[in-house]
């Protein structure tokens, strides 16, 4: 009994050791002496002990973050970059036969490809134009990765540092840059302010009534906070010149109604004019 007991064990270990079961997102690589057979489909497959084997290869998309390091651009900057790429293997035999470890060979690539890549850029290119540096460092690991059997399916910029003195020399750049704006913005203000005083003159030259009205209009705002004084101006030439046709209308109509006195004496005055005295 004890011998049939071993045959039974040693039988169940043989058949639980040819037995292999691939996932969904994997596919098996079966090698038979040492020579690869062919690419096994997910579910359960079944292989010789000791004479194949089964390695499995996930076909899912893996991040692989690319580390800081710092990188002289075209313009002498240094800038410490990091970024992160995303890729998955596309071709599951070429990824065995063709490389031996797949992240740490797209870790590598993607460091130097960085670098490269930045270096051929100026500091304002790179702040600004990442879009472009991601691409072109795309197609520079996907034109090394496809004998691989790999896709490199995004890369990304994810943080840039800048020196102390470069951020505090932008910080001054955008700061000019900022009143600059704000000066031309105030200049073309006041040159259409001077362009609608100009009209409204104009037209107020054309139309006197229209000073008196916006005056009127002037006091009526002012007007409202009843605690305030005003001091509102007249036009100065044409009061005088009013208030002298007011005195002399007002001199004429007293003199015409005034009684004249008996005349006695002339007496000459020192202005030469004959003036008439009553006793």
């Amino acid at each position: 009994m004890t011998v049939v007991w071993i045959a039974l064990a040693v039988i169940v270990v043989l058949a639980l050791s040819c037995i292999r079961i691939v996932t969904q997102y994997e596919k098996g690589v079966l090698f038979r002496l040492g020579r690869m057979k062919a690419v096994r489909e997910p579910g359960l497959r079944i292989i010789i002990p000791l004479v194949d084997v089964l390695r499995k290869v996930s076909l899912r998309i893996v991040t692989r973050p690319i580390q800081s390091q710092g990188i002289i651009t075209k313009d002498n900057v240094s800038v410490d970059i990091s970024a992160v790429a995303y890729y998955k293997v596309v071709d599951a035999a070429k990824s065995v036969l063709s490389i031996e470890n797949v992240a740490a060979a797209i870790d590598q690539i993607a460091q130097t490809t960085l670098r490269g890549v930045v270096g051929r850029h100026t500091l304002d290119e790179t702040l600004s134009e990442t879009e472009v540096i991601n691409a072109n460092i795309r197609e520079i690991l996907d034109e090394t990765t496809t004998e691989w059997g790999v896709l490199v399916t995004l890369v990304q910029l994810k943080d840039i540092q800048l020196p102390d003195t470069m951020k505090r020399a932008m910080a001054r750049q955008a700061e000019a840059e900022r009143e600059k704006r704000a000066k031309i913005i105030a200049a073309e203000g006041e040159a259409m302010a001077a362009a609608s005083l100009g009209d409204a003159s104009d037209t107020m030259m054309a139309h006197p009534l229209a000073l008196q009205l916006r005056n009127l209009q002037t006091l009526v705002e002012i007007g409202v906070d009843k605690n305030s004084t005003v001091v509102f101006p007249a036009p100065l030439m044409s009061t005088i010149g009013e208030l002298g046709t007011f005195l002399t209308r007002e001199t004429a109509a007293a003199g015409s109604h005034r009684p004249v006195p008996p005349a006695t004496d002339l007496e000459t005055p020192t202005n030469g004019q004959p003036v008439a005295l009553s006793k």
